[in-house]
């Protein structure tokens, strides 16, 4: 029986990786870790623990020792941040890994280094200006020269330090706040062309440089939206699948652009500009969306897809295996297209077509 640790379990993204995982056609142990007393309660384990966090010194010692304990043989680091510190130590690790180097991580963390390495290799991104002081925003708005202007933090998830502005004094007073409040720097920040599309993401799995296979989404509604200025809290409440070539085409040739052996998860965040054009906006590194496996659950248990379809068990199949399984896997456009998801707080979650069909997948 494989034996598995699944790191940062007690997250939204770690319930739907160990739900997916229990979704698997063979039946697997799973040990968890989570720092919150409270969260650690929500997956479904065999075992779970709590450690200290990312930042701690001790962090990667204990999550040794817990794998030495219990003859668990593979860790899955779910939270970014975990994820670049096992990275970080894999040589400490007394187990299977199946992610990114530590250097690819830290291109993929800082937005303003990922647009620079999209722009190299001819990857469209918004027009971007990494923030060195005030006269960088005036800068912006007299080049770009259209507004609003999105200000956003170089590093860091769900929407932090975001803001569409219209003025280049709104943005300025905007990081001025942060600034002000000691929680932020000038080059902390960058500030980009306002992209008015469609809002796409694109879920990819690799090994050894090869795509395994990918799928691409429209998000359509996020999370109490309207306690973000900006509109953006992270993940979507709903977000349907399509097939879209020019998506996938631009998806595959960024990841390779940061990376040219990825290995692992890579999932990109994509925004269409005026004309339609999909531009490259984070490509998050050795890590799945919030929301990548419940998509991965629902595919084999609400939409029948065969087994591989379960992409965080394609993955672990793949991590034991160091190899490719003898199956012909599609390269993108996994999930049929215009399928809904959608969930929320308290609700559940369910999927949905335009056509009236529905089947709840959480109660």
């Amino acid at each position: 029986m494989k034996r598995i640790l699944v790191t940062g379990s007690g997250g939204v993204a770690g319930v739907n990786f160990v739900r997916a995982i229990r979704a698997a056609p063979e039946k697997i142990f799973i040990a968890g870790t989570d720092f919150n007393i409270y969260y650690i309660n929500f997956p479904d384990l065999d075992i779970s623990f709590r450690t200290p966090r990312h930042s701690d010194p001790t962090f990667i010692s204990t999550v040794s020792q817990i794998m030495c304990d219990h003859k668990l043989d593979f860790l899955h680091p779910q939270p970014e941040s975990e994820a670049y510190v096992i990275a970080s130590h894999r040589n400490e690790i007394p187990g299977k890994l199946y992610l990114p180097n530590k250097r690819i991580y830290e291109l993929g963390q800082d937005k303003g280094s990922t647009a620079g390495k999209m722009l190299k290799s001819n990857v469209p991104v918004p027009k971007t200006f990494l923030l060195e002081n005030e006269e960088t925003i005036i800068t912006a708005f007299n080049e770009i020269n259209s507004s609003p202007l999105w200000i956003r933090a170089r590093v860091g998830a769900g929407g932090k330090y975001s803001l569409p502005c219209d003025t280049a004094e709104e943005a300025v007073m905007w990081a001025k706040i942060w600034i002000s409040k000691g929680t932020a720097k000038w080059n902390d920040f960058m500030i980009q062309e306002y992209l008015p599309g469609r809002d796409l993401a694109w879920d990819s799995l690799w090994y050894k440089g090869k795509l395994v296979t990918s799928y691409a989404r429209e998000r359509l509604e996020y999370i109490y939206k309207n306690v973000s200025p900006s509109g953006i809290t992270g993940t979507p409440t709903v977000a349907r699948t399509i097939h879209d070539q020019k998506v996938n085409e631009i998806s595959e040739k960024a990841v390779k652009a940061l990376d040219p052996t990825p290995h692992g998860f890579y999932c990109i965040d994509l925004k269409e500009n005026s004309n339609g054009l999909p531009c490259i906006t984070e490509v998050n590194v050795g890590k799945f969306h919030t929301s990548g496996s419940l998509w991965s659950y629902a595919a084999v248990k609400s939409l029948k897809l065969p087994w591989y379809a379960n992409l965080s068990y394609l993955y672990v199949n793949i991590a034991y295996n160091d190899a490719l399984p003898e199956v012909a896997i599609p390269k993108s456009d996994l999930y049929p297209p215009d399928i809904y998801l959608i969930r929320h707080i308290d609700a559940g979650a369910l999927l949905w077509r335009e056509d009236g069909w529905k089947e709840r997948i959480l109660w």
